[in-house]
């Protein structure tokens, strides 16, 4: 049982240089049951999403030696995970920077603990009502390839008949 739990565990990366807000951060995502990694910087950030693949991140933007512009921009390129900016850039110029550099969602400092966990959960459900969807469209997908019609003839491989016009 406990097996299934730690496969099902979602892991989120932290990405902030403010220590007192990523130790917030990973009480609050591990009291909710994730699993949470961190990183300080920008470069690290990037190594760690690639190495760990986690499920989503939280990306500052104004990060040592790479900033989170940057950082989401070259995890984007590589990975299909959802990313969360939350900065204290509160600008409209850098949300939408943020948005169209591949961020889903842009969070301001200060938040509430309580929206930011509730973000989380929602970017993560979106993400498993689409890959919920695509099992069913390779089901239905399936489905279509076990019957072959020739002419008045057709053929269901799953059932093994055969049918001459109906």
């Amino acid at each position: 049982m406990e097996e299934n739990l730690e496969r099902d565990q979602k892991t989120i990366l932290v990405v902030d240089d403010e220590q007192p807000i990523i130790d917030i951060l990973v009480y609050n995502l591990e009291k909710e049951g994730y699993n949470v990694i961190e990183a300080n910087d920008g470069l690290t950030a990037v190594d760690v999403a690639l190495e760990k693949r986690p499920d989503l991140i939280l990306l500052d933007i104004m990060l040592p030696k790479l900033d989170g512009l940057s950082v989401c921009k070259r995890i984007k390129n590589s990975l299909n995970v959802p990313i969360l900016m939350l900065t204290a850039k509160d600008g409209e110029i850098d949300k939408i920077l943020g948005l169209e550099l591949g961020a889903d969602d842009y969070i301001t400092k200060p938040f509430s603990v309580r929206e930011l966990v509730a973000r989380v959960k929602a970017n993560l459900s979106k993400v498993d009502a689409s890959l919920n969807s695509k099992t069913i469209d390779d089901k239905q997908e399936k489905k279509k390839e076990s019957k072959i019609s020739v002419g008045d003839l057709e053929l269901d491989l799953d059932k093994f008949e055969v049918k001459v016009r109906g």
